[in-house]
């Protein structure tokens, strides 16, 4: 049969187009050639008309320069106005000329050109140049008489009136010309209309053929997809198209995916089945002869073997449980070897083996009328957990088809799961079944023992009571010395944790510290600088400026100090100095802290003191102010009117509790600082001692604070040996009640001191101190009394500063050249040791303790050791300020030590002390 040619899709495509393209090619040659013509016209009428236009204005401005250079230079005089005009009086004639021979077509034009000529010419003989010489001969009088007259304005006005009618002329000609061009395109327009027609119709023509060719075949093609559709998952019916085109092509690859799904449809539909049905089955031999039944059914298999790996004294070996059309018990052999035969091959190999080419000597396929030689051979291994536990062997009179190869392998991907869980369950029941023959059989035997034994039974019950529970004791003593001993490790390895995490915290609030004092020590002095306001160059708002800038200052440095105080309490890090502390001077010192406070608030402050107080208790004296200095802050911070009430007395004999007769102490105080502000929530008593805790979320807003200050006074408190109490009534007040002992004897154990923390209220948010008590105290040594108050010990003073830090050299280095001081800097130790070994000696040196390259530790070592710089006043200044810092400055041959931010008064006094000694 001849081949039918192939006439696609795409050649009926593009045969239309190259009809299409091939009328409108004609069409285009035909409209080029009349666009061709309308374009010369029209770049005429561009190109023309807008240089008229172009040289028209020109002329004139050259015109208006020449009467603005005249009038500016007669009124003004500068020469400099003349420069426009014999400018235009050279240029005017060129465009003139340029337009003269443009309109040389046009002898109307040219004819008005001259007339304007001879107007301008008249223009600058009579108007231009008679008083441009005028001026020139300061003839003013005669000037004065021309432009009374002026008989150039009516040069002017000709002037311009002639090139009004000179450009409507033209303008007339351009609209004549443009007409002219508007019929010329109508009739190019009618022309083209005609053309698309034709070239639209005939494409339409083209379309039309196309599409039917095409659309029927598609039709077709769809008709048979919707019988498919409708036929409810049948996909047997196929697509048969009659055109050699794409759509064939896309018929074919439709059957082809029909089948695809078909096939899979298939396998998914038997995968399910065959999943489903070893469900129940709780034995091996019942899911061999189960799946052999099931697969050879789906795969049309004539005859098969199923294999269970088991263990012997010989190793693994593979036996037979089931068989599918077996012959007397004669389908395969009874068991193998792994790597024995083409089957022990393929469990050692955890391959697959199709055979097709079958030999004559294979076993053969009996049915009733008679044996049959298999065509094709499939063996496959059974895996679990990448080991092969059985194996199955199919034989069938047709070749294993790839589909049923696939199927019968996906099948058993999770079949080797369930036969490992068979096994399993047949080995528990065996162990069941063996467990309860071996109970029963000792049950047996007990029975018969104990029918022997009542006599012995009865005598060595009591014995046996006492052994039990001697074992239950070991036992148990045996339990919790394990427990004990991995109790032991735990809370050791827990007591390294918590040290490695107190080392890190301490560390890492030291670093902050000196990252956030360094900045704050230039923010302070600057600020004090500027509000001492000694040039006298700042206002009052810039004074005040400075004073807010100072005060936010110590407002953070508060904070900083709260936060590593209450660090320091939390690991136990934070030392207790006991002293003897006058009492008989507390009122005074709450007076002058907090009296311009309550004048401020308009709040009016009490401070009662009973006669029985001691004049001295010991305690720790700065602790027990911060603590009092703290609560008055947050009475008079929550107080807007009323009162607050400070009481000092002694706790009466007959009021000491159990817990508090338990301290060895020479007495009890009772300090109670009473507002009548805004009251606390009873509910929120305990909550605003935890850090960073407040009342309520409105009392942050309004009142501010950070919740440390009564976090910090309760640890205080309680490492003094007392407590803090609340009493307190919304709206009405609080009532802050510190019970302190006076610890003559040393401080106490306060974790075995059990105080009745029932009474212990919390109060309110915490409030910052108005004035920080300094954390470290410095030395000061008497000074001499030859010393005036009005000699400047300071002046002409060699000071070296050592710094890394240009904000600090900066503010320090102005502040101490007002006093007369020569100062030099250093940015580390290194460059430090150069200035002292190259430049003259110095009176004293100001070290930072964390620079880079050698820190100060380093340097103040170096200096009074290699140097041997042992009288050289040397104080150190840091802003890391933890403990044993000022110890270890000392130890490293400083003199004196002082915390960041610097106090410059302090400064003053210190550096005071060393210049005079």
């Amino acid at each position: 049969m001849e081949k039918k040619m192939r006439f696609g899709i795409k050649s009926k495509i593009i045969i239309g187009y190259l009809i299409v393209i091939v009328c409108l090619f004609i069409a285009f040659i035909v409209l080029n050639s009349q666009i061709s013509s309308l374009q010369k016209e029209r770049n005429f009428i561009i190109d023309h008309d807008i240089e008229v236009h172009d040289l028209t204005n020109r002329i004139e401005k050259h015109l208006l320069d020449m009467e603005t250079g005249q009038r500016g230079y007669i009124i003004t005089g500068e020469a400099s106005y003349l420069e426009p005009y014999n400018s235009a009086a050279t240029s005017w004639e060129k465009d003139y000329n340029a337009l003269y021979q443009l309109l040389n077509n046009n002898p109307n034009q040219q004819e008005k050109l001259e007339k304007i000529k001879g107007s301008i010419q008249d223009w600058i003989e009579a108007a231009g140049e008679p008083t441009i010489a005028l001026k020139k001969e300061n003839n003013t009088k005669e000037l004065q008489q021309f432009f009374e007259k002026d008989p150039g304005r009516q040069y002017m006005d000709d002037i311009r009136s002639q090139f009004t009618s000179f450009r409507n002329v033209e303008k007339k000609s351009t609209e004549t010309r443009a007409t002219e061009l508007d019929e010329k395109n109508q009739k190019i327009k009618i022309g083209l209309y005609g053309l698309l027609l034709f070239v639209t119709l005939i494409s339409l023509a083209i379309a039309i053929v196309l599409s039917n060719s095409i659309v029927n075949t598609i039709k077709e093609v769809t008709q048979t997809i919707k019988r498919i559709t409708a036929s409810k998952g049948e996909l047997k019916g196929r697509i048969k198209v009659r055109s050699n085109d794409e759509i064939k092509d896309l018929g074919l690859a439709t059957n082809a995916l029909l089948e695809n799904i078909e096939e899979r449809n298939w396998l998914q539909t038997n995968i399910a089945h065959a999943v489903t049905m070893y469900q129940g089955i709780a034995s091996v031999d019942k899911l061999a002869e189960k799946f052999l039944f099931t697969v050879s059914e789906m795969t049309q298999a004539s005859f098969g073997a199923f294999y269970v790996r088991e263990e012997n004294d010989k190793g693994n070996l593979f036996v037979k449980q089931a068989a599918f059309a077996d012959r007397k018990g004669d389908a395969g052999r009874e068991s193998f070897l792994i790597g024995e035969g083409l089957i022990g091959q393929a469990a050692l190999e955890k391959r697959t083996f199709v055979i097709n080419d079958v030999p004559d000597t294979y076993q053969l396929i009996t049915s009733g009328l008679g044996d049959v030689k298999p065509k094709s051979i499939f063996i496959v291994p059974v895996l679990f957990e990448d080991e092969v536990i059985a194996v199955i062997e199919l034989a069938s009179l047709h070749e294993f088809t790839v589909l049923e190869q696939e199927l019968i392998s996906q099948v058993i991907e999770t079949f080797g799961l369930t036969i490992n869980g068979v096994i399993r369950r047949m080995e528990i029941a065996r162990l069941l079944k063996e467990s309860q023959a071996m109970t029963e059989e000792l049950q047996a035997q007990s029975e018969e023992l104990q029918t022997q034994s009542e006599e012995l039974q009865m005598q060595s019950e009591e014995l046996r009571m006492i052994n039990e529970q001697l074992e239950e004791r070991t036992k148990d003593a045996e339990e919790k010395s394990f427990e004990l001993e991995a109790a032991k490790e735990d809370l050791e390895e827990k007591a390294h944790q918590l040290e490695l995490n107190s080392q890190y915290k301490s560390e890492f609030l030291a670093n902050m510290s000196h990252e956030l004092r360094t900045p704050l020590n230039s923010i302070l002095i600057l600020s004090e600088m500027l509000e001492e306001n000694a040039a006298k160059t700042l206002s009052e708002d810039e004074e005040e400026y400075a004073r807010i800038i100072h005060s936010s200052g110590k407002d953070l440095l508060a904070l900083i100090n709260d936060i590593l105080d209450l660090s320091k309490v939390e690991s136990g890090k934070l030392d207790i100095l006991l002293a003897e502390m006058n009492m008989s001077e507390l009122p005074d010192q709450i007076e002058r802290n907090f009296s311009h406070v309550a004048e401020q608030k308009n709040v009016q402050l009490k401070i009662n003191k009973a006669q029985d107080v001691p004049d001295i208790i010991h305690t720790d004296e700065k602790r027990f102010q911060q603590i009092v200095k703290n609560l008055l802050s947050n009475a008079f911070k929550f107080t807007e009117s009323g009162s607050v009430t400070v009481s000092i007395q002694r706790v009466a004999d007959h009021r000491l509790t159990t817990a508090m007769r338990t301290v060895d102490t020479d007495c009890w105080l009772e300090i109670a600082v009473a507002d009548t502000g805004i009251g606390i929530p009873k509910e929120k008593h305990q909550l605003i001692f935890e850090a960073f805790q407040q009342a309520d979320g409105a009392t942050v807003r309004k009142y501010g604070g950070t919740g440390l200050g009564l976090s910090i006074c309760s640890e205080f408190a309680k490492l003094l040996g007392g407590w803090i109490s609340l009493s307190s009534e919304v709206g009405k007040g609080s009532t802050f009640t510190l019970y302190l002992p006076s610890l003559s004897n040393g401080l106490i154990d306060y974790e075995k001191v059990n105080f009745a923390y029932e009474e212990v209220a919390v109060s309110v948010e915490e409030a910052e101190p108005e004035a920080e008590i300094t954390e470290i105290d410095h030395p000061v040594q008497p000074v001499e009394s030859s010393l005036q108050d009005g000699e400047n010990v300071f002046q002409d003073k060699r000071v070296l500063i050592v710094d890394d830090d240009q904000r600090n050299i900066f503010a320090l280095k102005t502040e101490l050249a007002k006093q007369g001081m020569t100062i030099m800097t250093a940015h580390n130790g290194i460059e430090c040791l150069e200035m002292m070994e190259n430049s003259e000696p110095f009176d004293l040196i100001l070290m930072d303790i964390m620079m880079p390259q050698m820190d100060g530790y380093e340097a103040m070592q170096k200096i009074r050791g290699e140097l041997k710089l042992v009288d050289l006043p040397i104080i150190a200044l840091t802003a890391k300020a933890m403990k044993n810092d000022r110890e270890k400055c000392l130890e490293a041959g400083a003199s004196d030590y002082i915390s960041k931010p610097l106090d410059l008064n302090q400064l003053f006094s210190v550096m005071r002390v060393w210049l005079v000694n």
